[in-house]
């Protein structure tokens, strides 16, 4: 048990780091005023995360280790968003159309809500 939560947490440092690294796009470029390094961020991750993915549903080349590391710390230290694609790319395997409407909906919706609602909340005191 200790030995996967330091193998979650060393990949989890290392995607801290490059999504720091990665956000002084946000600084550097204006397009359309979108947060470049985030869109970044959030894409490349969801490639990464389905990259391995596909490398663990069609071999054994990545032990539990190894998914541990890149799947749940290295992604999910870069970012989250590479999570709930991944479980988005579960739902579709599994015919859940709906499910996936309805979870994308709601996790953009509900997350803008709730973001809206800890800055106001956070200005309140």
């Amino acid at each position: 048990m200790l030995k996967n939560i330091l193998l979650i947490g060393m990949g989890g440092f290392l995607g801290s780091i490059f999504r720091y690294f990665i956000s002084f796009l946000n600084i550097s470029y204006d397009i359309f005023s979108i947060p470049v390094g985030t869109l970044l961020v959030n894409i490349s991750g969801s490639f990464i995360i389905g990259f391995l993915t596909g490398i663990a549903d069609k071999s054994t080349i990545l032990t539990l280790e190894w998914r541990l590391f890149l799947m749940v710390g290295l992604c999910g230290g870069f970012t989250t968003f590479s999570t709930f694609t991944n479980e988005n790319l579960t739902l579709l395997h599994n015919g859940q159309f709906l499910s996936i409407g309805i979870y994308t909906g709601l996790s953009i919706f509900l997350g803008f809500i709730a973001v809206y609602l800890g800055y106001i909340t956070s200005n309140i005191l």
